[in-house]
């Protein structure tokens, strides 16, 4: 496995090979991560994962500068799951002046959920998304495929998108969530948990698991439904920012025709103590 930490180096090396394989992370690895990496191993002829805390997406009071960076450990369960090149560029290498260009995506999709309670975030990850795609990318004479994971939901929508309207040459493929033996889905965030809210975290997809129940047994009166999950995390210490029902092909409220029919996603985020967790599940 070879590791690399600026972008010339990376073209160079990537100029042998025709179908990189990309699985974009912020590091701090987990197994959910590896599985990514799995999935990617036989799509390409070389597997590329990155390795970059992106301030872009990040805001001010934000952990940004707190993040774990673990590269070492990093890298040894990389080489372990089959991966061929860990790009970990610094912050300079990767920005080497103010990024002032950057990607926008369309409000009505970036501007709800996490875009709402994060505001600016998807932005931040549309830019560096796509400047590692060109990263990476840019020697490939044949199929590129990237690799992201369905916990962040909204996330791998937003770069379909991207993808899509700009016409990149660049296979999205989605990865499904890992979970641990109680359910809770597998997050870099899950290490800020103390002992005892580690054991509290799996109520969030508990709550989402019951709200998919009763979608399935007919209920129909979503914002009661949604209120229901958002009282019964608060009335257990959490500050959920919500819980919802919307459609998994454009993250709107549902119609009366979209039940039923497997159509339907619930998603969550809530903060227990100083940790926000998020998850989802399809209907």
């Amino acid at each position: 496995m070879k590791i690399i930490h600026t972008l010339p180096e990376l073209r160079t090396h990537l100029a042998q090979f025709k179908h990189p394989a990309l699985v974009p992370t912020m590091g701090n690895l987990h197994e959910g991560h590896l599985a990514l990496v799995r999935q990617a191993k036989p799509l390409g002829d070389v597997t590329v994962v990155s390795i970059f805390v992106n301030r872009l997406q990040f805001a001010p009071h934000e952990d940004f500068d707190t993040y774990p960076r673990t590269l070492v450990a990093d890298c040894a369960k990389l080489e372990s799951a089959g991966c061929d090149v860990v790009f970990a560029p610094s912050e300079k290498e990767f920005y080497p002046e103010p990024q002032t260009f950057k990607v926008f995506p369309p409000p009505e999709l970036a501007d709800i959920l996490e875009g709402h309670f994060r505001p600016g975030f998807f932005t931040g990850v549309c830019t560096v998304v796509l400047k590692l795609f060109n990263a990476v990318f840019s020697e490939a004479q044949g199929s590129r495929v990237a690799v992201f994971g369905k916990k962040d939901y909204q996330q791998q929508m937003v770069i379909h998108r991207m993808v899509q309207q700009f016409a990149l040459p660049i296979t999205i493929l989605t990865g499904d969530t890992l979970r641990a033996p109680d359910g809770l889905a597998l997050s870099s965030r899950n290490g800020y948990l103390s002992a005892q809210e580690r054991t509290e975290a799996v109520q969030l997809s508990m709550a989402l698991k019951a709200m998919a129940a009763s979608l399935q047994k007919g209920e129909k009166d979503i914002a009661a439904l949604e209120a229901r999950a958002m009282q019964t995390l608060a009335d257990r210490g959490w500050q959920p920012d919500y819980l919802t029902v919307r459609r998994r092909h454009d993250l709107q409220a549902p119609q009366t025709g979209d039940f039923g029919g497997g159509a339907l996603a619930v998603l969550g985020a809530a903060r227990l103590g100083k940790t926000r967790l998020i998850d989802n599940l399809e209907v």
